[in-house]
């Protein structure tokens, strides 16, 4: 055989190895790209996503989408070549596993996870929008999630409202927290609540609920690093009544990043005229009960996403910023907001056309 033909049989094998190899080889890496972008003011498999009922509602054009990331899941094996060629691609990113799963977080307690902050950011987005608009929305602190196999496990359950601990009123779910850590880890701590069924009958009969009763709960050691503290296994959140009904129908979302934009799409809903004038306006960001704008994870992918859709103009969290100016797509405007007021001069200033003076984004922001 040529040496010519032997050194190309050779290079050819062992190219073929190491496609081989790199793709038998796992890699602790995850990948985030693009995902769907859905405007909150139109309809998504076939039904309004926002569905307001017991009040009046305007009509409303142009685009306020929700954006989102997709991402690997956390049982999925990437391989090296699969990493490279993420690497390589300029609207693919890899990332470290433990950035997206920390302490191994399986794919069904992810799932979980975000599906709570998925309503979580729901709840609050209803809360904001309605304060905005001077409508007063009933709120009390409930035990959102019960860790398995920890003290409260069978003795306290969601949903049920937290009225003090110890004798303390709680007003805020940080007031829980701050309680139970009071206390030395072995100690009793006593919850005052309304049962999670209480609750739901008295919502369904218009009326309030007062049938307390006292939970006695040993706490137990923090496991997590750094200081002990005494825990009894809960998360709590904040619930609430609202005046109408507003119903959000978006499956297949997680995480809370959707917030900001589902409050601006019931704002517009309920008001007269058209927040955006027409134009493709898209965004992200958490939201809380009061129109704090927060950061979230993946913005460069969400605006690659919202741009790729049509979107002018991305509302971005101020935090975000700085990430998102790095490599903005050609076309889309960054504007930065820290609060659901922010968004709603902006939204005004994009309606009549007075865009100079937009606080836009920046890298060293």
């Amino acid at each position: 055989m040529p040496r010519r033909t032997a050194t190309m049989l050779a290079s050819t094998l062992m190219l073929i190895a190491l496609l081989c190899a790199g793709v038998l080889i796992p890699v602790p890496y995850s990948e985030m790209s693009p995902g769907p972008t859905v405007n909150t003011l139109a309809e998504h498999d076939g039904e309004p996503v926002l569905q307001i009922e017991g009040r009046k509602t305007y009509p409303t054009t142009g685009h306020l989408n929700m954006t989102t990331v997709r991402v690997t899941s956390a049982d999925y094996k990437m391989n090296l070549v699969e990493a490279v060629y993420g690497w390589l691609a300029h609207d693919n990113k890899v990332v470290p596993h433990d950035t997206l799963y920390p302490d191994g977080k399986t794919e069904e307690e992810s799932t979980q996870e975000n599906a709570e902050e998925f309503s979580q950011s729901q709840e609050s987005a209803k809360v904001a929008a309605l304060k905005e608009l001077g409508v007063s929305v009933k709120s009390w602190v409930v035990v959102s999630t019960v860790v398995k196999d920890s003290p409260a496990e069978g003795v306290l359950h969601a949903g049920d409202v937290i009225k003090a601990v110890d004798g303390t009123a709680v007003k805020e779910p940080a007031d829980v927290a701050e309680l139970v850590t009071k206390h030395e880890p072995g100690e009793d701590v006593v919850f005052t609540v309304v049962p999670a069924k209480e609750q739901a009958a008295a919502e369904k009969e218009n009326r309030t609920a007062t049938a307390t009763e006292d939970v006695t709960i040993t706490t137990t050691t923090s496991d997590d690093s750094g200081e002990k503290r005494a825990i009894v296994g809960i998360s709590a959140g904040t619930d609430h009544t609202f005046p109408f009904k507003i119903d959000i129908k978006l499956a297949d979302v997680g995480g809370p990043s959707a917030g900001l934009m589902f409050a601006l799409g019931i704002y517009d809903k309920l008001t007269p005229g058209s927040l955006t004038g027409g134009s493709f306006v898209a965004g992200t960001g958490t939201i809380d009960d009061d129109g704090k704008v927060g950061p979230i994870g993946g913005v460069e992918m969400k605006t690659v996403g919202a741009r790729d859709k049509g979107a002018e103009y991305f509302l971005t969290p101020a935090d975000n910023c700085a990430s998102a100016a790095k490599d903005t797509p050609e076309g889309l405007t960054l504007v930065k907001v820290k609060t659901i007021d922010d968004a709603l001069g902006a939204l005004k200033d994009i309606r009549e056309g007075d865009t100079a003076d937009l606080p836009k984004c920046g890298t060293g922001d």
